[in-house]
C-alpha cells in the first residue's frame, strides 16, 4: 500500500481506515475483498467487545504488536469547565491505551529513510512477521 492509497489530513499525515485494512489483508493473502472484510471485521469486533465487557480493567495481549489495556481514571472533584469556569466533578471512568510491544517499538524507533511505511511492509512479506 503506497502512501497515495490512503487519504490525507490536513496535516498531510496518511490515514488508513477498515477500508484500508481490507485491501492490504486481501493482497497479503491472496483472498478477494469480502472474504478479508468478513475477517478483518469479525477481529475488530472481537476486539471492541472484549474491551467494551471490561469490569472494571482489562488487558489484551497480542505478542509481536502490542498491549490494550482498559484504565479506570480517578474522579477529579475540583476540575473547571473551561467555558464558564464552574467548578464541577468529574466521576471515575475507563480509559483506553496502547502500548506497542518489542518489535513493533524497535522497528519505529529506527531512523527514517525517507520513504515512511516501504520497509516494514517489505519485512513484513518477505519473513512472514515483523522481525
Amino acid at each position: 500500500m503506497t502512501k497515495g492509497d490512503c487519504m490525507e489530513r490536513k496535516s498531510t499525515s496518511p490515514t488508513y481506515t477498515k477500508k484500508h485494512l481490507v485491501q492490504y489483508v486481501a493482497k497479503s493473502c491472496n483472498t478477494n475483498l469480502a472474504d478479508s472484510a468478513q475477517w478483518v471485521d469479525r477481529v475488530l469486533c472481537s476486539l471492541r467487545d472484549i474491551m467494551v465487557s471490561a469490569r472494571p480493567e482489562l488487558r489484551i495481549e497480542i505478542r509481536d504488536f502490542g498491549v490494550f489495556e482498559v484504565k479506570l481514571t480517578k474522579s477529579k472533584p475540583k476540575a473547571r469547565n473551561p467555558r464558564t469556569g464552574e467548578i464541577i466533578c468529574v466521576p471515575p471512568r475507563r480509559k483506553t491505551h496502547f502500548k506497542p510491544g518489542k518489535l513493533l517499538k524497535s522497528f519505529l524507533s529506527k531512523p527514517l529513510d525517507g520513504k515512511p511505511g516501504t520497509s516494514l511492509a517489505r519485512d513484513i512479506q518477505s519473513t512472514g512477521s515483523m522481525k
